[in-house]
C-alpha cells in the first residue's frame, strides 16, 4: 500500500543501462591495493614509518631510458632504410648542402668524434646524410635526455632514427658517459654538440668539455665539423622548415696534447670550429691566414647589445628580411 491513499505508486521503474552496471560493479569490487592491503604481513608490502620518504621506483625514460636495442641488426637495417631512402634526399631538397673539407678525412682510420656547432634541429639530419663512409652508417649521436626522451614515442624514435643515446644538457652523467664511451670502444663514431644547445640568437656558445674528455678517455680523435645556414631553415622556437642553403666544413681530426686535459682540449676544438666557420664564409686562403695569426672571429660574436650581435650576423641572421619588389629595368 502507498502513502497516498492506499493506491499503488504510479512510479515507473527507470531502466539502467549497461555501463551503468558496470560502473556500479567496478565500484562495489575491491581494489587490488586494497586487498593487497587487508592481507597480512608476509604476503603484503610493509609499511613505511612515519618521517621517512618511500622509495620511488626511477624512470625507464629520460637519461635512463635503454638504447641497446637500437644497435641490433634489424634496428641498424630499419636505420639505413631510413637514412638512404628517406633523410639524405629530404635533406638534398630542403638544405642543399655545400661540403667543404672531406678530403680530410682521408686518412682517418677507426671510429672518431665529430664536433660540430649546433644552431637547429636541422643540424643532425644533415650530419647525418653527409658524414661520409664508412662513418655514416657506424654512428650514434648525442640526444638530450629532457627533450628526446621524456616519453616512449619520442625515445623509441630518436633510438631507432638517429641511433642516439640520452645525454644530460646540465651535467655530466656517468651513465651516459660510460655508455658513449662503451660504443666507441666498440668501434663506433660519436655526433655530439660540444655546444649542449641550439644557440638563441643565431651565435654560437662556449664549447663543453664533452667531447674534449672522451677523446682523452678512449684515445679518439676529434673532427671539428662547421655547419652554417640551418638557422635560416629551422631556427630555435619555430616548427615549420623554409628551404635554404646549406654549408658543412669538415676540419683535419684533432689530438689532445699530452700536457692538455678537457678544459683546454674542448677551448681549442671550438677555435678550429671558428676557422672552419670562417673559412666557410669567406675565401679559404684570407681563412687560414687568419686562424695562422690568431685574428680567426670568434664564433661567439662581438660582446656588444643585441642590435649590434644581430646586425654583425649579416646573411647568417634567422629573421629573413623582406625585400622590396620592383619591376626589372627592361631599358628602352
Amino acid at each position: 500500500m502507498s502513502a497516498n491513499g492506499g493506491r499503488p505508486s504510479d512510479r515507473k521503474s527507470l531502466p539502467v543501462s549497461g555501463k551503468t552496471l558496470l560502473a556500479l560493479a567496478k565500484a562495489a569490487a575491491p581494489s587490488p591495493k586494497s586487498v593487497a592491503r587487508s592481507l597480512p604481513f608476509p604476503l603484503r608490502p610493509g609499511t613505511v614509518p612515519v618521517g621517512v620518504e618511500p622509495k620511488r621506483e626511477p624512470s625507464k625514460f629520460g637519461a635512463n631510458y635503454d638504447t641497446d636495442w637500437a644497435r641490433s641488426y634489424p634496428a641498424r637495417a630499419a636505420r639505413v632504410l631510413l637514412l638512404e631512402g628517406v633523410l639524405r634526399p629530404s635533406m638534398t631538397l630542403l638544405a642543399a648542402p655545400i661540403l667543404r673539407g672531406v678530403d680530410r678525412l682521408d686518412d682517418l682510420d677507426g671510429p672518431a668524434i665529430f664536433a660540430p656547432n649546433h644552431h637547429s634541429h636541422i643540424d643532425t639530419p644533415l650530419l647525418l646524410s653527409v658524414i661520409p663512409e664508412p662513418w655514416r652508417h657506424h654512428i650514434f649521436v648525442a640526444a638530450a635526455a629532457d627533450y628526446f626522451f621524456g616519453n616512449r614515442i619520442t625515445a623509441t624514435a630518436s633510438a631507432l632514427a638517429m641511433g642516439a643515446i640520452p645525454f644530460e644538457r646540465t651535467k655530466i652523467s656517468r651513465r651516459s658517459s660510460d655508455e658513449a664511451a662503451g660504443l666507441i670502444n666498440d668501434g663506433w663514431s660519436f655526433l655530439i654538440f660540444p655546444e649542449g644547445g641550439r644557440s638563441p640568437d643565431g651565435w654560437g656558445q662556449p664549447f663543453r668539455g664533452g667531447a674534449a674528455y672522451l677523446s682523452l678517455k678512449c684515445e679518439v680523435p676529434v673532427v671539428p665539423v662547421y655547419v652554417g645556414g640551418t638557422t635560416r631553415i629551422l631556427r630555435k622556437g619555430k616548427r615549420l622548415p623554409r628551404p635554404s642553403i646549406t654549408r658543412v666544413v669538415f676540419g683535419r681530426p684533432m689530438w689532445p696534447h699530452e700536457d692538455e686535459d678537457s678544459r683546454r682540449f674542448a677551448l681549442r676544438i671550438e677555435n678550429e670550429v671558428s676557422a672552419l666557420g670562417d673559412e666557410g664564409r669567406n675565401d679559404w686562403y684570407q681563412a687560414r691566414k687568419r686562424a695562422h695569426a690568431g685574428e680567426t672571429p670568434s664564433m661567439r660574436g662581438p660582446q656588444a647589445g643585441d642590435w649590434r650581435r644581430h646586425w654583425d650576423l649579416g646573411d647568417r641572421s634567422p629573421i629573413r628580411r623582406r625585400q622590396k619588389r620592383t619591376w626589372p629595368n627592361l631599358g628602352d
